[in-house]
């Protein structure tokens, strides 16, 4: 078994048929039961291939994603046996486990998968190390462990940072994610637009809450939270803006309930509150209490991909 840092990694072997990936995070919670491994593919829109593969090879693959470049696979902590088959079932995840505060993920593959394994994964930004067991190609099995910093996932409904005559709160809201990112390191990995109900008297246009998601180190938690809360209260034109925070993999049931009962229908603040002290979602009134509802909307959202964008009424004449 050989050992090597990316950089070591890369001055040892520069074989041709090796392309890195770009990046590799690893997530998980505090129950440490489930972790979300997010890779950034070298090509420029990922690989469906890949995506098919790891989810018919390994049991330990609970679902799994491609969106551009970026593959998410969930998967359940563990240890598994891989009967890997060409074509069919050529590459997979044997385990995936939480140490302190490393990662490990245990990849298996058959030829040019079998590269991928080892040789491309161990070059990415976000590795600290990789086990390389096998170096794979050609009809060789490639098999490596691939070691990073254990992450936390945290997610952020944001709503009501506008008013009628200006502001967007889709823009502010991606404005300071990527302040925050620049200036702590904080990981920015999602922003996503969560239409609500189009009918609604008080939206100010388009009636639009915004999730943020971030990946940090659990002590890094508070700090993030707390730069989100300041740099809204600076740059807000609403005395109506709210956030609601998330920091579980899973999202409560009666949560995403209330987001798609949010893109059908009113909703008022004393069941946003109540729901959100049912499912221990931390709730920060910036400057008042009402952006709460479209916060927790976008909590509720967040792993409901189709309904992000939908619009439940018909248009108007």
């Amino acid at each position: 078994m050989e050992i090597l840092t990316p950089k070591q990694l890369k001055e040892k072997y520069t074989d041709p048929w090796i392309t890195p990936y770009f990046e590799i995070l690893t997530v998980t919670d505090s129950d440490e039961e489930k972790i979300e491994l997010i890779e950034y593919h070298p090509c420029p829109i990922g690989s469906d291939w890949m995506i098919t593969q790891y989810q018919r090879t390994s049991p330990l693959v609970k679902n799994a994603k491609r969106d551009g470049n970026k593959h998410t696979y969930y998967l359940d902590v563990g240890k598994t046996e891989l009967n890997l088959k060409p074509s069919l079932q050529a590459a997979g995840i044997a385990e995936a486990s939480i140490d302190g505060d490393e990662i490990k993920i245990h990849h298996k593959g058959l030829a040019g998968a079998g590269v991928g394994a080892a040789m491309c994964r161990g070059k990415a930004d976000g590795v600290k190390r990789v086990e390389i067991y096998e170096k794979g190609g050609g009809s060789k099995i490639g098999e490596a462990a691939v070691i990073t910093p254990k992450l936390h996932k945290v997610i952020i409904g944001i709503d009501d940072t506008d008013i009628p005559t200006e502001g967007a709160t889709w823009t502010l809201a991606n404005n300071i994610a990527n302040q925050i990112q620049d200036e702590k390191g904080y990981r920015y990995l999602e922003h996503i637009t969560c239409q609500l109900y189009p009918n609604n008297p008080n939206k100010t246009r388009n009636c639009v809450s915004i999730a943020l998601v971030f990946a940090v180190k659990e002590d890094q938690k508070e700090d993030l939270i707390q730069s989100v809360v300041e740099k809204l209260k600076v740059t807000t034109l609403s005395d109506k803006t709210a956030i609601a925070v998330w920091d579980k993999l899973e999202i409560p049931e009666e949560v995403e309930k209330y987001g798609l009962e949010a893109k059908k229908s009113m909703k008022y603040i004393d069941e946003a509150q109540q729901i959100a002290s049912n499912n221990g979602i931390r709730v920060e009134n910036v400057t008042g209490d009402a952006g709460l509802i479209g916060a927790l909307a976008a909590i509720g959202l967040y792993n409901q991909p189709e309904e992000y964008g939908k619009v439940y009424v018909e248009d108007e004449e």
